[in-house]
Formats: structure tokens, sequence, C-alpha cells
């Protein structure tokens, strides 16, 4: 099952950011979490009470661990049942619990927290009742990982207030994994910087800084090195940047160097910076219809990453039709230009005057949602676009729906994945129509030519609860996949889910249509969000069919059999 704290935490931050988007018309991309399912025991009608005991351990080493908390937490609302520390042996027991499902978590200084089992965010409640054996579990926590540093120039004096950035490595379903910043942290006045309380997994690293001492030129003023040049004028050698640097002190981010980290690794990561002439970069400025200018931006990318972004001048504009990016350090960059704009996706190595008809360009995309009845859409939320190949290029599209209507002004041709979501909830995509081809899913294709879409979404309440069992024994801690019949939906369509103690899982917000459903033990890693690997396990599930006559719960008569990867 989700982790609920983790779900609490988003409504929180959804709450904030809608309030902010509302504000500044801009919001950073909501991430998406996987939905925590509820379900709830019979009433206990004996008042037998029960047991959760078991061992706490260390992952890496098999050590057991005394002093830890353990803790059991009500699945509906996560608030503490009941809590212990383990003993000097690592072994605790949670005793006079009623019959129910249990979130179980764990903590220790110097640990992740963690639930039990965790796997991504999913994790396996433990059911108390009659014939469950609740009595020997084993609670692996990771230990937490360090990375540190010194970011020094290539002369070794420290470089302060540099920004240091985490990128972790995950397959999230995808092939050849996706790759998100995790932290960031600041360098100190002797250039060491920590993260500290890490997972395990795979992390790249990259340095954004700029030399303290760099004058960057305008372009307005003469040539420093030209004859006629004043002493105010900023001599070359000043004009200087930084490149972005990844470990290990390359600045090719293809061959930057992995860090593995195992449960408890302590890794150290210094990186050396090299001054070099920082970069000019010039762009046209047209007039819009309106008389107003078409400014330029530009936008640093890391791993795909929008890390930042600068417009260019205004009053340079107006003067000259032109303006400069000034002070650039090589990399990679997005750059939007022109009217309408094209983006420019580069790799900045020399100063440039970038030509006007480079880039891709952007169209609009407009339209309404509409909910499954093919009533109007009465909240206001927010829509979110996300790029399909979303593991190589992260640029998100953002936008206000306001009861029911949303305009798009600017999106790249490509294949984008549509959101939809409010203060208080995550809307599911069920179709995108357009004219009168109704797509099922939510994946639209935006070619040159503007774009009139209606979105059907639904609140998606029907939730599917059952078991995956093998020889008519219940299975924790399976990947359960509701997989769409229409496999091309499979991102927007699919639910998933942790089987628990006893083999239960539950799926929610299901929209109406026809499904397989598949349990796979040892699960986790596969790539399941790709139609080909997904495929090979249907002829080992269960048809089951949602329709609009469901109602919020379907459970299923026959258990799920359990496929092995």
């Amino acid at each position: 099952m989700p982790k609920l704290l983790a779900d609490r935490k988003l409504l929180a931050l959804k709450a904030s950011s809608f309030s902010a988007l509302l504000l500044a018309a801009v919001l950073p991309g909501l991430a998406q979490t996987a939905a925590h399912p509820t379900t709830r025991i019979a009433p206990n009608t004996t008042d037998a009470l029960y047991r959760i005991a078991g061992i706490v351990v260390n992952s890496a080493t098999g050590e057991p661990l005394r002093h830890a908390t353990v803790a059991a937490l009500s699945e509906e609302d996560s608030h503490t049942v009941a809590a212990v520390e383990s003993d000097t042996e690592g072994h605790f027991a949670l005793v006079n619990l009623p019959a129910a499902k249990y979130q179980l978590t764990a903590s220790k200084r110097g640990y992740r927290t963690a639930f039990y089992d965790e796997h991504q965010d999913f994790n396996s409640a433990i059911v108390t009742g009659p014939d469950q054996d609740t009595g020997n579990l084993a609670f692996r926590l990771v230990p937490g990982s360090t990375v540190r540093g010194v970011v020094t120039t290539e002369g070794g004096d420290p470089v302060e207030n540099a920004r240091v950035m985490l990128f972790l490595k995950s397959h999230d379903g995808k092939p050849g994994g996706h790759i998100a910043q995790s932290e960031t942290v600041n360098s100190d006045d002797t250039g060491a910087y920590e993260f500290s309380n890490l997972n395990a997994g795979e992390y790249l690293l990259a340095v954004v800084a700029q030399p303290w001492y760099a004058m960057h030129r305008d372009r307005r003023l003469p040539n420093p090195n030209a004859a006629g040049s004043t002493a105010s004028d900023p001599p070359t050698a000043l004009d200087v940047a930084y490149p972005v640097t990844y470990f290990d002190s390359t600045t090719d981010e293809a061959t930057a160097t992995p860090l593995v980290l195992a449960g408890g690794s302590r890794e150290q990561a210094d990186i050396t910076l090299h001054a070099v002439p920082a970069l000019h970069i010039q762009v046209d400025t047209p007039r819009k219809q309106d008389g107003s200018i078409a400014r330029a931006e530009l936008r640093q990318t890391i791993f795909g990453t929008v890390v930042g972004a600068e417009s260019a001048g205004f009053l340079d504009a107006m003067q000259t039709g032109t303006t400069e990016f000034g002070g650039v350090a090589p990399g990679h960059y997005e750059l939007a230009q022109g009217d309408p704009p094209r983006i420019v996706e580069m790799d900045a190595t020399a100063s440039m005057q970038v030509d006007p008809a480079l880039g891709t360009p952007t169209t609009s995309v407009r339209g309404t949602l509409s909910t499954l009845a093919g009533t109007p859409f009465a909240d206001d939320c927010i829509l979110l676009l996300e790029p399909v190949d979303g593991a190589q290029r992260q640029s998100e599209i953002q936008s206000i729906c306001m009861r029911g209507a949303f305009t798009l002004p600017s999106v790249p041709a490509g294949q984008w994945l549509i959101s939809a979501s409010s203060i208080e909830k995550q809307w599911s995509v069920a179709s995108v129509t357009v004219g009168t081809h109704m797509q099922p899913g939510n994946v639209i294709t935006v070619k040159d030519q503007p774009l009139s879409i209606v979105v059907t979404v639904t609140e998606g309440s029907t939730r599917v609860q059952g078991f995956a069992r093998r020889d008519s024994k219940g299975l924790a801690g399976v990947m359960v996949v509701l997989v769409p019949s229409d496999l091309k939906a499979l991102q927007a369509l699919a639910r998933r889910d942790q089987s628990d103690s006893d083999g239960s899982f539950s799926l929610r917000n299901v929209i109406p249509g026809k499904y397989t459903l598949i349990a796979i033990q040892d699960g986790w890693e596969l790539d399941w969000a790709e139609p080909q690997v997904i495929a090979r396990y249907l002829p080992g599930g269960i048809p089951v069919t949602v329709s609009d006559n469901s109602g919020k719960l379907v459970t299923l008569a026959a258990p799920v059999p359990v496929q092995t990867r």
C-alpha cells in the first residue's frame, strides 16, 4: 500500500502551491504519488487481541538494531495506535491490538525512517486477526548514506556558496531510468558541502557557481582590448564563468561519474572548478502585434531538468531589436525566442548570434475539461503537461484551468502527458478528444497547428480490492498492476499497489473500462510502464471490468495468481 504520510504531505504541498499559482499564475510541477488504499477489516466480534512482533535489523549487515522505535499506525488516518522500542537484541512486540490492518514504521538515528517492506512509494501493511502470522517479522532498516566533499578552484582555493545538486536515477517503470533532482545544498566558506541520510541508490552530482571576481562585459561598451578603450572597461580576462561541473570534475554531462550508494555508504566527492571565458548569446527580439517585445528566455538544464532561467534585457531590446545574454557559462540550455516562441535546445560552447529560424516551433493548446457524464467541469484546477520522453527532457508546462477552460499558448511539438489537479484531489484523465476522435488515456500529440481538445476527467472513485495468492496462500510484498485493455493508455489508466501481509490489495481511483489484473513477485524493478514488458504477464492475469454502475467498491470473487518475475 502507498504511504499515507507521504500522501498527507503531498496534499499540504498542493494546497500551498495552488494558492501561490492563483496569485502568480506560475507553479512548480506537482508530483504525482500513488494513492493510498483504505481497506476496512470486519469488526472484531470476539474481542480477541493480537500482537505484531519481530526483529529490527540493519539491511546491509543483518545486525540486530537495539532501541529502534517501531510503531503501528491506523490505516485510515495514520495516527499512532501503539509504539515500542526494540530490545538489546533488536526484538519488538506490539501487543493488545484489535483485529485490523496497520501500517508499520520503524526509525532509529543514523537510519532511514521507513515503512515495512518498502518498494518505491508502496509498502505492505500488517493484518492482525485469526490465522494471521504476525509474530515473526523482519523489519530491515537501511542505514542512511552520506556524500560530502569540497568545491575548489584549479588553484586550490575554496569556492563559497557553490550550488551543489544531487540527482537520483530511478527506473520508475521506464527503461534506462529516470533522472530527477533530489537535493541541493550550498558550499560553506571552506568550500565544503554535505548530503546526509540518503537512501541507497545511484546518484549524479553537479555544481553551479560563479567566480567571485568575474566582471561581465556589456556588448554596448567598447572592447577593452581595442584601441580607445578606457580603464573603467572590465578587462576580458575577468569576463569568465565556471561551466557546470560534474563529479568527477568533468564538464561533460555524458561522462559524469555516478555515485552508487549502498546502505550506510560514506562517499567523498570533491569537485574542482576551472574558469573559462564567459559566453555571450545574442537573440533577435521582435515586436509583437500589440507593440510589446517578444522577450527571450534562456533556461539552463542539467540532466534534462531546468535549474535556472534568465530573461533578456528589456531596454536593450527596445533600442536595438536584439538582446544579449552575457556572462553565460558553457553548458546545456533551452532558449525560447521569437513570436510565436521557438524552442532551441543547445550545447553552448562559444558565443553566438542565434538564428531566428532555429528551434522547434510552439503552438497553442486550448480546450475544456468535461466529466465522464458529459457535464461541464465546474472546479478550478491546475493543468499540467509533461513530455512523454521525460527521462530525457523534463520541461513542464502549467496553466490555471478556470471552471473547465484552459489555454496553453506556447507548447512545442511532440507528445505530452496531460493531468489535472485541484487543492483537494488529483483528477484522473479518462480520454482526450480532438475533433470527433476520442483517444483513451492522457496523451496528446502537438504538431505545428493550434490544437483544440476536450479532456474527460473523473475522480475515479471506484476501488478494486482482492487477494494475490499462490497455492491458495496470500503473498505479501507483491506488485499488483491493473492494466487497461488499450496499452496506449497504460500510463494514464494503470493502477498499482503492493500486497499486504495477508496478500490483500486495494486499487483506488479506477476509471470505468476493461482491464487485466496481474500480480508479480519481485516485480519492482520491472519497466512496467512499457507495453512490451507488461504484456508478457497479461496471459497470467484475470479480467476485470469496471462500469459506471460498479459503485464505489469492486471486490474480486477470485484471487489473482502470483507470477514470478
